[in-house]
């Protein structure tokens, strides 16, 4: 396998692509100026401890918040590097919030935080990270293509 410069989604992402079989099927939307959301409920597949999500599924939707806040700034691409806080037990069959942000643009290296956020905005996980560019998307979009 060769590794690409530019980044390609073929819908089948883990976190977000609507053709992954086992994935979480986030769906983010604009919520401000590089600023992104999506609402979601982890259902048992994604338990560690009973009634809490495993914490690489935390993870895994922080990584998701900084991509698409990536995408919404016009960017595509990979992680970097992650720095994750663990504040609370992300619940298991209940509503939560994903959030990402870009920070800073600096030549092909973006600056990004995300936070998970349970009932009543309370914070149960956040990271910031760094995301080397590895494409563009337009700009104001989550730079998900549409894939039929």
């Amino acid at each position: 396998m060769t590794v690409r410069d530019e980044v390609i989604d073929d819908g089948r992402c883990f976190a977000c692509g609507p053709k992954s079989e086992i994935g979480l099927r986030l769906r983010f939307s604009i919520a401000g100026d590089q600023f992104v959301r999506a609402q979601t409920t982890l259902e048992q597949p994604f338990q560690g401890w009973v009634g809490v999500a495993h914490g690489g599924i935390v993870m895994t939707l922080l990584d998701e918040g900084m991509a698409h806040a990536a995408g919404a700034a016009g960017y595509r691409g990979v992680t970097g590097e992650i720095k994750v806080r663990f504040r609370n037990p992300v619940p298991i069959g209940a509503p939560i919030i994903v959030e990402g942000r870009v920070l800073w643009e600096r030549g092909r290296v973006l600056g990004l935080e995300s936070r998970v956020v349970g009932d009543a905005d309370v914070l149960l996980a956040s990271a910031e990270g760094r995301f080397v560019v590895r494409g563009r998307v337009t700009p104001g979009t989550l730079g998900v293509p549409d894939l039929g």
